[in-house]
């Protein structure tokens, strides 16, 4: 796929490529396909003369856009690999995390290397916070670059010419999902698998050249780009997205559910067909969507080990009467079944390859409950301990051991629904019997800042329930022990 949106951008390198809005919802062009090859050919070259090869490793801490999506054509270009940086980790998971891919390069843009020196106290008032990249390996600035910043990619080596592009499969991503600091979890897409993904993508959405899509996501914008769609990137504020999706008239939408809803409140109206992932996607939210103007609503039930796996549109959703979350058939290549705890198994050609460190698997563990109902799927709860906020998947167990700073006896990371149907991440953390409250607070604010975008919303100090003979922690009694106390506006 990503073949075949190289040679379609070079056959029409006027064509608007990737859009983008104004605070009144205008369209304005961020890139043209000539632009896009361009700007990729110009970041091969430079990758190439600073020893990028087949088989190497490239972190890439730059914003969704033309430049994120020249980059990672540019290393697919060179048969490398990409490790995805996420500045809302936190410092300590990502450098645990980075120790892992131990990467060639790094490639950032100002802002990301901002974030990680001057305008840290700033950033991470905003949940962002990355530790200083220059100890993460070496750094090239991708885009302007800043006064503080390390050099341009692409200085000095304008005149190189990259080596013809790597045709055969390999790594092609690293994205990084649970584990601990200790030990880090990674998945590997090889670059068959990611084909395969966005080839399901394509016979999904069925874009029609010339018609914009609006989506933000890899996923949607090589399908859509190679089709001969052009993309616009949603905006930030709901109140603007709203404009955005006014003058765009899109052909196709794909949003998380809290831009949903946000857009929803501001009453905008929809186009088209609008496909919702990330997040559970309620039938009454895609009912709202379609009432809203969508000729089809769909949520998509995807994970980063392969996506995405169903699909299912409103009326089959809200036609369904029995128990537990209709997420649709799997999608063609998909194969789905339940092992003997219920959880369900996915294995496809869209498939991740393996985690890194770890041997090739073709199942995929979701770590959700579930049952097949006439070939569809059914969720019925999460196995793991993963709290779904805005749209984000947060790993308690990255976090928790921060928390038991002197005077902690134990600490909690639940999910508590929230009333708009996310969920709310609330510390639950035991003082110790002869424990300074006021102290315990205290020392517990430098963890909380170092826990970046997965900053609890409260922090309650509560005896933790325990279960079984072993008397472990309770999450499930600890989280309606947490609903409970917020409910009366409980704070410590």
């Amino acid at each position: 796929m990503l073949d075949t949106l190289a040679h379609a951008l070079r056959t029409a390198p006027d064509r608007p490529a990737v859009l983008g809005t104004t605070r009144t919802g205008a369209v304005r062009v961020r890139a043209t396909c000539g632009e896009l090859t361009d700007l990729a050919g110009r970041y091969a070259a430079a990758l190439h003369a600073r020893g990028i090869t087949r088989g190497g490793t490239v972190g890439v801490a730059v914003r969704p856009g033309p430049r994120a999506l020249a980059v990672l054509l540019a290393v697919h270009r060179l048969g490398a690999r990409a490790a995805v940086l996420d500045p809302g980790a936190g410092p300590d998971v990502l450098r645990a995390r980075l120790a892992l891919a131990r990467p060639d390069l790094v490639l950032a843009d100002s802002a990301a290397q901002a974030v990680a020196g001057w305008a840290r106290p700033l950033a991470r008032r905003a949940g962002l916070d990355l530790p200083a990249l220059g100890a993460l390996g070496p750094v090239a600035t991708v885009g302007p670059r800043l006064p503080g910043c390390a050099a341009a990619v692409d200085a000095g080596v304008r005149a190189v010419v990259p080596p013809p592009a790597v045709d055969e499969d390999g790594d092609a991503v690293i994205v990084f999902t649970s584990g601990t600091t200790a030990r880090p979890r990674a998945v590997v897409h090889t670059r068959s698998s990611l084909a395969a993904g966005m080839a399901t993508v394509a016979g999904l959405v069925r874009v029609a050249a010339g018609r914009p899509v609006l989506g933000g996501t890899f996923f949607v914008l090589v399908p859509s780009l190679a089709g001969g769609a052009p993309v616009a990137l949603p905006a930030r504020s709901p109140r603007v997205l709203a404009r955005q999706l006014r003058r765009l008239g899109p052909q196709a939408t794909y949003l998380t559910p809290p831009q949903l809803r946000g857009l929803l409140a501001e009453g905008a109206r929809f186009s088209g067909r609008v496909w919702t992932g990330s997040a559970p996607a309620s039938a009454g939210l895609l009912t709202r969507v379609k009432q809203a103007g969508a000729e089809e609503a769909w949520g998509v039930y995807a994970l980063t080990e392969l996506f995405p796996a169903a699909a299912v549109e409103q009326a089959d959703k809200a036609a369904f009467t029995g128990g537990g979350d209709l997420v649709g058939a799997p999608l063609p290549g998909v194969t789905a079944r339940t092992d003997t705890s219920g959880e369900l198994l996915l294995s496809g050609p869209a498939a991740r390859d393996r985690c890194l460190g770890e041997d090739p698997d073709p199942w995929v563990a979701t770590g959700d409950r579930a049952h097949l109902d006439g070939g569809r799927i059914v969720l019925r709860g999460r196995l793991k301990d993963m709290v779904l906020r805005h749209a984000e998947n947060i790993y308690p167990g990255l976090y928790e051991p921060a928390l038991h700073v002197p005077g902690v006896e134990l600490a909690l990371l639940v999910g508590v629904p929230a009333e708009d149907g996310d969920e709310r991440l609330v510390a639950v953390v035991q003082p110790g019997r002869d424990a300074d409250v006021a102290a315990l607070r205290a020392a517990l604010n430098g963890p909380l800042e170092r826990m970046g975008s997965a900053r609890p919303d409260a922090v309650l100090l509560a005896d933790i329930p325990l279960s079984g003979r072993s008397r472990k922690p309770d999450r499930a009694a600890t989280a309606r022990l947490a609903a409970a106390r917020l409910a009366r506006g409980g704070r410590g």
